[in-house]
């Protein structure tokens, strides 16, 4: 399902289907055919002025790299959909990044174009030597408006030295990349990676086949584009011949008055919006009747959301996805507590030990590197029994080749085609249950411990909010399991404040620990409680494990 064939057939066909949409701008199918003439006229007169352009990374081919670092979703989404039908490889950079993150991954890849409203990112840029070019988006709309018909025909050069096949949108070779995909940039540098068209069309197959981008479906998918889950929403929504309805921020009240508005019967959304949107549709649930599937992503969805979605908007159906940007989609949840995953029919997976053949990295006591990656010269060994803890393998057709060179030594494919990002879990009876990262695993008295598992065990804990679970040294034990929560938790009801000892904020210990022994295995239950102003958080909102490690060391926390 290449998504320009699926645009020109749509457009032909279909012309007025609504492709874009945005809070205030929308694109049809053959306005978008239109559009990307002029996108990619620009782009490619961009790159041809540079006197001495970046190489781009070898896993692109030659082939140069724009990318797109922009709070807007609408513009981000038809540039990326406009240049999908031409001679080009495009990635998404979070603006939140860290600053030297945005600058490692575009000198390090090679991207040769930025379109990008930071004064501080260009002149970081500049500052560096790159010999590559920064456009404002205002400067590149109104390069787009001067476009004329022979520049398109031409695509930015002399029209005889352009074959005349440039000038409109066109199916590309399978095997030509076509997208430069992040695993991260928010806790660490981030890891490039390429996905060919080949790939991206084996990913639409899977998503297709399970997730519901049906032709003429309307779907929202509200936040940044530089996010993987609506990138993909986007792409499968265009390559399907849906219509996709973006939003730089999920605001409630506007996005049902959105639902409402243009019949959007699909939502794909990260935990917490799904979260919000439950929220906003028990304030006023008319708005939202015609809402027949939400997807969202992301391992172990809390049972809570799933259960107020259902309260709310009882005929509206719930799918938890699982994936990782680099391979693709993997399986999903659709009933429960959502912890046991079923794989999809396409899709191989094995849990395996760790053959550790490499001094890279400092190996913990279950085999795992300490920054749960995978380094050139470890293997992995075999498939453990079932029911086993250890790390997740996965064969999938829509899996990359692997992280674009220099920017990460970690390694994603092994010699077989199978292929890990360090996801810890288990399988029992064909469904998979996820247990994190390898950080994300604890040795204590010789048990494995799934820190994820212990904070799923809160989740039903009345007004506590998210908590953190964390391993800390211990001499007897190599590690003990400590629980942190914040101290707004306070102010909602969950923490005991009502302590003999003149007031001094008091978790009510004793009743967490009973929680969590009516829910968990002995060696899961934590030793210790401690409280911290605010759990550090990533730019997307996700805890960060280590550095709360971090600040409980460095006494930043109360231990109750």
């Amino acid at each position: 399902m290449p998504i320009t064939s699926t645009i020109l057939d749509v457009a032909e066909q279909s012309p007025d289907q609504l492709a874009i949409v945005g809070a205030d701008d929308r694109l049809s199918y053959s306005a978008l055919v239109e559009d990307s003439r002029r996108i990619f006229a620009v782009v490619d007169s961009l790159h041809r002025a540079q006197a001495d352009p970046p190489e781009p990374a070898p896993e692109t081919h030659g082939i140069p790299i724009t990318a797109v670092t922009t709070t807007s979703a609408f513009h981000t989404s038809r540039i990326i959909a406009g240049l999908a039908g031409f001679r080009s490889v495009s990635a998404t950079i979070d603006p939140r990044w860290p600053l030297d993150h945005q600058l490692g991954v575009i000198r390090t890849t090679g991207i040769g174009l930025v379109i990008s409203d930071s004064t501080d990112l260009a002149e970081a840029l500049a500052a560096t030597g790159w010999t590559g070019t920064v456009i404002s988006l205002a400067d590149f709309r109104a390069r787009e408006a001067d476009v004329g018909d022979a520049q398109i025909r031409g695509c930015g050069a002399p029209e005889a030295s352009i074959p005349e096949s440039l000038a409109s949108p066109a199916v590309r070779d399978a095997a030509e990349p076509f997208l430069m995909l992040f695993s991260s940039g928010t806790t660490s540098n981030p890891k490039a990676f390429i996905k060919t068209r080949q790939q991206y069309r084996d990913n639409v197959a899977v998503s297709a086949a399970h997730l519901e981008p049906l032709p003429g479906v309307a779907t929202l998918a509200p936040g940044p584009v530089s996010y993987s889950l609506t990138l993909y929403a986007v792409i499968e929504s265009l390559a399907t011949g849906g219509s996709v309805h973006v939003a730089d921020e999920f605001e409630p009240i506007a996005m049902g008055r959105r639902i409402e508005a243009e019949a959007i019967t699909r939502v794909v959304a990260v935990p917490a919006v799904v979260r919000a949107l439950a929220e906003a549709a028990g304030r006023d649930p008319e708005r939202f009747t015609r809402l027949d599937l939400v997807v969202t992503g992301g391992a172990n969805l809390p049972a809570s959301i799933r259960d107020r979605l259902a309260e709310v908007l009882p005929g509206t159906r719930l799918i938890s996805y699982y994936g990782a940007a680099e391979i693709g989609f993997i399986g999903d949840s659709r009933d429960g507590d959502g912890t046991w995953i079923s794989i999809y029919p396409s899709i191989g997976a094995q849990i395996r030990g760790v053959h550790p053949t490499s001094e890279a990295g400092e190996l913990g006591t279950d085999g795992a590197r300490s920054d749960g990656e995978i380094p050139i010269g470890e293997l992995p060994a075999g498939e453990l029994p079932e029911g086993e803890l250890g790390t997740l393998w996965i064969h999938a057709a829509a899996c990359s080749d692997g992280y674009v060179t220099g920017t990460t030594d970690a390694v994603l494919r092994g010699p077989d085609g199978w292929a890990t990002v360090n996801d810890q879990g288990r399988i029992e009876n064909g469904m998979l249950q996820l247990a994190g990262r390898a950080g994300d695993i604890a040795i204590t008295g010789g048990h494995k411990v799934s820190l994820p598992e212990v904070e799923r065990a809160f989740e039903t804990y009345d007004n506590l909010g998210e908590v953190c679970a964390i391993a800390l040294d211990d001499a007897s034990l190599g590690s003990v399991i400590a629980l942190v929560v914040e101290s707004a938790a306070v102010d909602s009801g969950a923490i005991d404040t009502s302590a003999p000892d003149g007031g001094a904020v008091v978790i009510s210990k004793a009743a967490l620990l009973e929680h969590a022994r009516a829910r968990l295995a002995p060696q899961f239950v934590p030793r210790r409680v401690y409280v911290l102003e605010r759990l550090p958080r990533t730019v997307g909102g996700k805890i960060r494990r280590a550095e709360t490690v971090d600040l409980i060391m460095d006494g930043q926390g109360q231990r109750l």
